[in-house]
C-alpha cells in the first residue's frame, strides 16, 4: 500500500508522541518536528506508511539516543493482556463456535496499538472487548471477514506463520494459536516479530513473555520497521515466508506493507483509520478478515 497524503499528519503526531515518550523536553520536541517537516519532501509517497514511518522513528532514535522509548507501555501492555487471560480463555469456552470466537479476540486485541491511537486507556479498551459482543463485526460480508475460507485454508495448511504485530497483542495471539493447535492437530506455529524496536511492536522477548514460544517456533523478521516491509527481512524469514502453507497476518501495519505481496496472506486487524477504510472497503472500527489472493487480489 502506498502513503497517502492523509498518512502526513498522522507522521507527525507519532513523532511528536515519541518524542514526549523519549524524554524531550518543548526544545527537542521542536528539534524534531522540525527534522521532520525538512525530510518528508525527500521520501516518496510510493513508500508504504511502515516504510515511512521506519525512517522518522530511526531519526528520533538518533536525535534522542532513546533506543526503546515504547518500553514501559509494551511491558504493561503484555502485564493487562496477561491479567485477563483467563477471561479470554473462559470466553473461548463458553462459545458455540470457539475458533470464531478465538479469532475475533484476537482481532480485537489489534486496539492495543499506541502508534495509531496514542491516548489509548489499554484497560478501559480491554474491558470493552470483554464486555461486548463486537458488533462491528460483518460475518455475512465476506468480502472483509471471509472465516469460511479461513477454516478451510487453516484444515489443509501443515506450517502456519503467523505475522506478530503489537506487544500485548501476544496474549490475544497466544489464545488464537492454542485454539488452532486444539483444533487442528499436528500443525506447525511459526510466530516471527521485529528484529529491533519499532513503536509498540512485539519482539522476541514479547512473544516469550506472553508464552507464545510453547505454542510455536518464535523468530525474527530481521527487520525494525512497523509492518513486515519485505525488502528490510532476512533472507532466513523470506525463506519461511515464500515456503508456509498459511500466512496469518496481525495488524495494520502489516497489511500496509503486505497488501500488494504476490502470495495469499489472511489479513487480520481493526480498521483505524479513514485511509484503512477507504483502501478495504470498510468503516472505522470494522474488524477485518481479509483474504489476499496469491494473484494480490481480495477475495
Amino acid at each position: 500500500m502506498k502513503t497517502y497524503l492523509d498518512c502526513i499528519p498522522c507522521f507527525f503526531r507519532q513523532a511528536l508522541e515519541s518524542a514526549r515518550m523519549s524524554g524531550a523536553g518543548k526544545k527537542g520536541q521542536k528539534k524534531i518536528l522540525n527534522e521532520l517537516a525538512r525530510i518528508l519532501p525527500k521520501i516518496s509517497l510510493t513508500a508504504s506508511p511502515p516504510e515511512m514511518a521506519r525512517i522518522i522513528h530511526g531519526m528520533i532514535r538518533d536525535m534522542t539516543k532513546k533506543n526503546d522509548p515504547y518500553l514501559a507501555i509494551k511491558k504493561k501492555s503484555n502485564r493487562l493482556a496477561l491479567n485477563i487471560y483467563p477471561k479470554l480463555k473462559k470466553k473461548i469456552y463458553h462459545s458455540r463456535d470457539k475458533l470464531l470466537m478465538a479469532v475475533e479476540l484476537a482481532i480485537a486485541g489489534n486496539i492495543i496499538d499506541y502508534g495509531v491511537k496514542n491516548l489509548l486507556n489499554v484497560e478501559m479498551e480491554l474491558a470493552k472487548i470483554l464486555d461486548e459482543e463486537n458488533k462491528a463485526i460483518k460475518k455475512e460480508n465476506k468480502t472483509i471477514f471471509d472465516y469460511d475460507r479461513f477454516k478451510r485454508d487453516l484444515n489443509q495448511a501443515k506450517t502456519i506463520l503467523y505475522l506478530a504485530d503489537n506487544a500485548g497483542e501476544t496474549v490475544f495471539d497466544r489464545v488464537l494459536i492454542e485454539e488452532i493447535k486444539e483444533n487442528y492437530k499436528n500443525k506447525k506455529i511459526i510466530y516471527a516479530v521485529k528484529e529491533k524496536p519499532a513503536i509498540n511492536d512485539a519482539l522476541r522477548e514479547d512473544a516469550f513473555d506472553c508464552g507464545i514460544d510453547k505454542l510455536g517456533e518464535v523468530i525474527s523478521s530481521g527487520s525494525d520497521a512497523p509492518g513486515t516491509v519485505l525488502s528490510l527481512c532476512s533472507k532466513e524469514f523470506l525463506k519461511i515466508y515464500k515456503k508456509a502453507d498459511m500466512i496469518i497476518s496481525k495488524g495494520q501495519g502489516n497489511f500496509e506493507a503486505l497488501s500488494r505481496t504476490k502470495r495469499s496472506v489472511f489479513f487480520m486487524f481493526m480498521a483505524k483509520c479513514s485511509v484503512i477504510a477507504k483502501e478495504v472497503g470498510c468503516v472505522i472500527g470494522d474488524v477485518i478478515l481479509l483474504y489476499h489472493s496469491e494473484k494480490g487480489n481480495n477475495g
